[in-house]
């Protein structure tokens, strides 16, 4: 029986546009992504390093002004569809689950969220969850492990009793070894609000 949801953000409530960044880098001459360029994105990522010093990385070797960088760095981000709000904050009223957000979110992208969506939406959506986990501030990153047992470990849950919803399927199966069911939610195929519908453990 499933008692705990733990929900990933990206493409499950707010849409992306995962090719908007490599994009956008492009038109400002980065046109290849290096394993150094991804091992800092995951420092940052793990708010290991300040959004200052990551940004001072891309203009000491590419040049590239702040406004322009952080520009670039939050293409990634579309729109969030009321619907999902709606349906979030149904099943949280309901009280029949422990909601948990857990996501792979630098300094950067969610202050993007939050000036976009505006407080009271912002606040609508973080206050649906019991505990909002961002990969910056708990220095985890998925689909390491520890991110998953940290998670169950800080509020005693059992992982046959709950389900993790993710859009990529290294995350979920990450989490699967764990014994967590989860959900590998397809973006433009499936949404959230058919989660009753689309996993036979809940």
């Amino acid at each position: 029986m499933i008692k705990n949801i733990i929900f990933d953000f990206g493409d499950i409530f707010i849409n992306l546009d995962k090719q908007g960044t490599y994009k956008a880098m492009a038109t400002l001459g980065v046109t290849e992504i290096t394993e150094e360029m991804m091992s800092i994105y995951h420092q940052y990522e793990k708010g290991l390093m300040t959004t200052d010093e990551f940004i001072h990385f891309f203009y000491n070797k590419f040049q590239i002004p702040k406004e322009k960088l952080v520009a670039a760095w939050n293409a990634v981000l579309l729109d969030f569809p009321q619907r999902r709000l709606d349906f979030l904050k149904k099943l949280a009223s309901s009280k029949k689950y422990r909601l948990f957000l857990l996501s792979n979110t630098n300094d950067l992208h969610i202050k993007s969220v939050q000036n976009s969506l505006g407080d009271e939406f912002y606040n609508e959506f973080k206050n649906s969850f019991e505990k909002f986990y961002l990969s910056h501030e708990i220095h985890f990153r998925k689909p390491d492990k520890e991110i998953y047992e940290f998670v169950l470990a800080e509020n005693n849950l059992v992982p046959k009793e709950t389900l993790f919803v993710d859009d990529l399927k290294e995350n979920t199966d990450s989490a699967a070894i764990l014994g967590i069911n989860t959900w590998n939610l397809i973006p433009k195929k499936e949404d959230i609000t058919q989660l009753f519908s689309k996993t036979n453990t809940i």
